[in-house]
């Protein structure tokens, strides 16, 4: 009897463990949110233009690549774009892989060359107004060299927004990262960690270069103003985009990990 029992314990215990593995292992799992087809499950807004019009192709796949292409533009005239995943995310790592190709459309500010973006914690397109060229969010600031100097990526930028670093609230627009410099037109493999409000961390071909804390929204900023409910300004989540900003960029990879909260 006492030998059934122990078995029947042990058994249950294999069986406990095997599920524990499995729910482990889905939680590990890299969802990808770009499937290398075609644009299933992204959706368009462009400055200037209803949601869901891409206007000259902007954003395309071709050859298994997510690409931010200007050949059908002659002017860029302040065209900011957007490619929003359809769902929000709250506590997460993003990754991917992006590289600078091509020259910058005519029109187009100078600060704007070999610079693109992924907004995180963003509002929704649906809540963009039809010209505002660019999302409340916090945005890591994707940055190409131009062959000389230094120039890192994976930087923080707030449309919108403000962040705490080191305790203190900051409220100036980029702050610059600890990344190397990557000229021409490699790959970059960037991957951001999300907790929520709690933590964001920024890491470049597998190093920490950046992390902060508390995202909020500006009461200042007309666009954020609208999205202050109840007084509460701390940003907890929002959807994921991928900026198009004058300069052609290409994406390979783009996936997700849920984490716990």
């Amino acid at each position: 009897m006492r030998k059934r029992i122990a078995t029947t314990v042990m058994c249950w215990a294999i069986v406990l463990a095997a599920l524990a593995s499995a729910a482990e292992q889905r939680q590990g799992e890299w969802i990808q949110l770009f499937n290398g087809r075609n644009l299933d499950g992204w959706r368009v807004k462009i400055a200037g233009y209803e949601l869901g019009e891409n206007y000259g192709n902007t954003f395309r796949v071709e050859d298994g690549i997510l690409k931010v292409a200007y050949d059908q533009y002659d002017r860029f005239d302040n065209r900011f774009g957007h490619l929003f995943y359809h769902q929000p995310f709250s506590h997460y790592v993003l990754r991917l892989e992006y590289r600078f190709v091509g020259d910058q459309v005519p029109g187009a500010p100078g600060w704007a060359f070999r610079n693109s973006g992924i907004m995180i914690h963003s509002q929704s397109p649906e809540s963009m107004e039809k010209d505002q060229s660019f999302p409340v969010s916090v945005e890591v600031q994707l940055l190409g060299g131009s062959g000389r100097g230094k120039r890192p990526t994976a930087n923080v930028c707030t449309p919108g927004t403000h962040i705490v670093m080191d305790g203190k609230l900051v409220t100036r627009h980029c702050i610059s990262s600890r990344s190397d410099t990557f000229h021409g037109d490699q790959w970059v493999t960037v991957e951001v960690e999300v907790h929520g409000s709690r933590l964001i961390r920024h890491r470049v071909n597998g190093a920490l270069v950046m992390e902060y804390t508390q995202p909020q929204l500006d009461e200042k900023d007309r666009y954020a103003r609208r999205l202050i409910r109840d007084g509460k300004k701390l940003l907890s989540e929002g959807y994921i985009c991928l900026q198009a900003e004058s300069h052609p960029v290409q994406f390979r990879k783009v996936e997700l990990r849920k984490l716990e909260e």
